[in-house]
């Protein structure tokens, strides 16, 4: 069996760490493709390194471009690719660009399409990544669901055939990583465990929309507590253009560097609360029972809303700081993700059906 999986973004390098350890024990081929969707130090290769991925067999370095040029250039470079391998599925992971672009390609060549990260609904089609998510599941022949709530939004959809809840993989490499290694990452910013916010921002709603970025910043400003910021390269780019919004009037908050995943892992498990327009941040925050506020009006991961450990507080000010308030620990936590074995059972799946 030979499976040939696309990745390009920070949060696909995650996923596909556990997949590429249960296949290599299952003595699984596995092809790797690293688009090149994300290309920063602090957004690909240091995930390489600190997960001890190997380098991938084929880059298609579509850095740089917007989303149609990037996904104009992964089908280029990926027709030759994949009628050189000819491989048995290929894989895509979640819900970007590369996704998107790796699920027609494989349509176009008639090749086999499992989706990880199956059947996730946030039900706005004014979102990229609900665009690419709804298609790539309808293009798939196999897919692989995090939690059962995905399960049934497929089947509203009408999508039964070869749907499997398998869990997150992402609670794979969470289980894997959360105890293991060393990190300097709170004496570097000299912040103390539950002494302070962490902050993250890199939707299109919110990175590049300089009124809803303004407003987020504005509000953690009003916090006596110190703020922990990694800014994506993204929101980055826009907090350039505020002429009259400076990083220094608002010393509460440290706009630092991305950083790799144990340092966000550590980050994540000693902050006070987390606040965020990530899905698989909110997931983290769910693993380790922080309080995260969601800086967005809806989520995928409904689950994480229960017991009110996850407030959506969208970009509002007075939102965001009754939001911080509120948003406590779950006192009884629950998983819907999993066991952690979420790789085990795409790959019993996979010899079951592939052969």
């Amino acid at each position: 069996m030979k499976v040939l999986s696309i990745v390009g973004a920070r949060p696909q390098f995650i996923k596909v760490k556990p997949v590429i350890e249960s296949f290599r024990r299952n003595r699984i081929q596995h092809i790797l493709l690293h688009t090149g969707q994300h290309y920063d130090y602090e957004m690909s290769k240091i995930f390489f390194q600190q997960l001890n991925i190997p380098k991938p067999d084929y880059h298609l370095n579509v850095k740089g471009q917007t989303s149609t040029q990037q996904t104009a250039l992964i089908l280029q470079g990926l027709e030759g690719i994949l009628k050189k391998e000819r491989p048995d599925m290929v894989l895509v992971y979640g819900d970007t660009t590369s996704t998107m672009a790796g699920a027609l390609a494989s349509v176009h060549q008639k090749i086999p399409l499992g989706h990880v990260e199956a059947g996730l609904r946030s039900y706005r089609l004014d979102m990229p990544e609900e665009v690419n998510r709804v298609l790539t599941d309808h293009m798939s022949n196999l897919l692989f669901c995090p939690t059962k709530a995905a399960v049934d939004n497929l089947k509203r959809e009408g999508i039964t055939k070869n749907v499997f809840f398998v869990g997150d993989v992402m609670y794979d490499v969470f289980k894997q990583n959360i105890s293991v290694g060393h990190s300097n990452i709170l004496k570097k910013n000299g912040v103390k465990p539950k002494g302070y916010y962490l902050l993250t921002i890199h939707r299109q709603d919110n990175a590049d929309n300089i009124e809803n970025l303004k407003s987020i910043l504005l509000a953690l400003g009003k916090i006596k507590d110190s703020v922990v910021f990694p800014v994506h390269p993204r929101t980055q780019k826009m907090l350039k253009t505020l002429k009259d919004f400076k990083p220094e009037n608002l010393p509460n908050i440290l706009f630092i560097s991305p950083v790799g995943y144990l340092d966000m892992l550590i980050l994540e498990k000693n902050a006070k609360k987390i606040l965020t327009d990530s899905g698989g941040v909110q997931k983290e925050a769910y693993f380790l029972n922080v309080p995260c506020i969601t800086l967005r009006n809806e989520t995928e991961w409904k689950e994480t809303l229960n017991d009110g450990c996850n407030t959506l507080a969208g970009v509002s000010q007075e939102k965001i700081l009754k939001a911080i308030k509120k948003t406590a620990p779950r006192k009884k936590p629950k998983s819907f993700f999993g066991d952690g074995r979420a790789a085990e059972e795409m790959v019993e799946v996979l010899k079951k059906i592939l052969g």
